[in-house]
Parts: structure tokens; C-alpha cells; sequence
């Protein structure tokens, strides 16, 4: 197991389209935060209540990237036919799914953090430009660092496993962008009171925050938490029982 996790932690740091994914979210970061800081009404920045949904992007955007990555480490080699090598030197396919997990899990810590930071430090920069004051406390920025980057590991974790299920690298980077962009959106303003329950949700309720919801409408972080690993461990099921079902073209 560590010979093979080796091998995964490996294939992330070297594989190219771990540096894409990054370039990407940084890039998403700066458009997306620079535009709520300084596209918005300065009255509506200075409320309590709005500050956290601009800092919340960096929950929903660490949460994001680092499903992607976890995909992708599985998508790829598929797509790219790396994986009968892979499978060649460890048949056991369940090991070969794990040490996936635990590496995508790893990034993803590394992800959300990184997230998290950019996100308030272009926030605060920002918003310090303006002249608005900034309503979050010590302990909001700690919880949203630290949690942010458990719910970007989990997240990971639900990747991977998507990946798994799905094989097609395209259908699991669409389907994980349409679930947290834009159903998720949907649900928190149609259904609020579900919606809280959904992925999502629970990392806000991690990280104390996220963009399309108040802190009123998220759950208790440890509720969330316990959520988030329940989603990780059936995608982490699921995906490695069809990794064991399925045979590879």
C-alpha cells in the first residue's frame, strides 16, 4: 500500500494536468473574487451578512478543484491508457483505488488551503481598498482555513470516486462542475432546508462559509463534517466497486 501510494502522490506532483487544474483555480479565484469585491455595492460589502458568501468562494472553489484532481488521477490514465501498467504491476484493483483516494486526499488538503488563503487575501485586499471594514473575526479565518481544507479533502475523496464510476474524464469534470455550480445553486434557493444536507453545503458548514448560502442556513461544522465523510465513503464504495466489475478497454 505505501509502494503504491507512493506511485499515485508521484503521478500528481509530475502529471501536467495537476499544473492545469491549479492554473485553472487560480484563475477562477482572481476573476471571480475580484469581481464581487469590486463590481459590488460598498452598503451591501459592509454587511456582517454578506462579507462571508465573498470569502465563501474560496470553499466552494478548494471544494471544486480538488473533486477535479481527484477525477482526473483516475479519468486519465484511463483516457490515456496508463492504467493497464498501473494494474499490471498491482492487480489488485481495490489497492490501486485506495492509494488513489489517500493521494487525491492529501492534494486536496493542499488545494483547500491554498484555496482558502487566496481567497482571503485578495478578498481583504480588496475590500481594504475600498475602505470597507472587514467583519470576520480570527477565529472565522482559522475555521474557514482549516476547514476548508478538510472539506477540499473530502471532496477529493468524492472525485476519485465519481471518476471511478464514471470513466469518462469528461463526463466526471461536467458532472462534478454542474452538481456544485449550478444544482447545488438551485437547490439552496429553491429548497433551503435540503439543501443544507447536500455535499456542498456540508463544507460550508466545515469552513463556516460559502458563497451561495448565509451561516444561518448551514449546519453545525461537526454535523457537516460527519455529512461529508458519510458522501466520501459511499463514492469511495462505489467507485471501487466498479473499479472490481468493470473490465478496462
Amino acid at each position: 500500500m505505501i509502494a503504491q501510494l507512493r506511485s499515485e502522490l508521484f503521478k500528481l506532483r509530475t502529471t501536467r494536468a495537476t499544473v492545469t487544474v491549479l492554473l485553472w483555480m487560480l484563475g477562477l479565484i482572481l476573476l471571480v473574487v475580484l469581481l464581487h469585491v469590486f463590481a459590488l455595492n460598498a452598503n451591501d460589502l459592509r454587511k456582517a451578512s454578506n462579507q462571508p458568501k465573498v470569502y465563501g468562494w474560496g470553499t466552494s472553489i478548494g471544494a471544486l478543484f480538488a473533486a477535479l484532481l481527484g477525477a482526473i488521477s483516475v479519468t486519465g490514465e484511463i483516457r490515456t491508457g496508463m492504467i493497464r501498467p498501473t494494474l499490471l504491476a498491482t492487480p489488485n484493483r481495490a489497492l490501486v483505488i485506495a492509494a488513489k483516494v489517500c493521494a487525491a486526499a492529501q492534494a486536496g488538503v493542499l488545494v483547500g488551503l491554498v484555496a482558502e488563503a487566496l481567497v482571503s487575501g485578495i478578498a481583504s485586499a480588496g475590500l481594504g481598498a475600498r475602505g470597507i471594514h472587514i467583519t470576520l473575526t480570527a477565529g472565522d479565518f482559522v475555521q474557514m482555513l482549516a476547514g476548508g481544507a478538510a472539506a477540499a479533502a473530502l471532496w477529493a475523496v468524492i472525485g476519485t470516486g465519481v471518476g471511478a464510476i464514471v470513466k469518462n474524464q469528461v463526463g466526471a469534470v461536467v458532472g462534478l462542475c454542474v452538481w456544485l455550480l449550478l444544482i447545488e445553486s438551485i437547490l439552496i434557493g429553491d429548497a433551503p432546508s435540503a439543501a443544507k444536507f447536500t455535499p456542498g453545503a456540508s463544507a460550508g458548514a466545515l469552513a463556516g462559509m460559502i458563497q451561495n448560502a448565509s451561516a444561518g442556513g448551514l449546519l453545525a461544522p461537526a454535523l457537516g463534517a460527519l455529512l461529508l465523510i458519510g458522501y466520501a465513503a459511499i463514492a469511495t464504495t462505489a467507485g471501487l466497486i466498479a473499479a472490481e466489475r468493470r473490465d478496462i478497454n
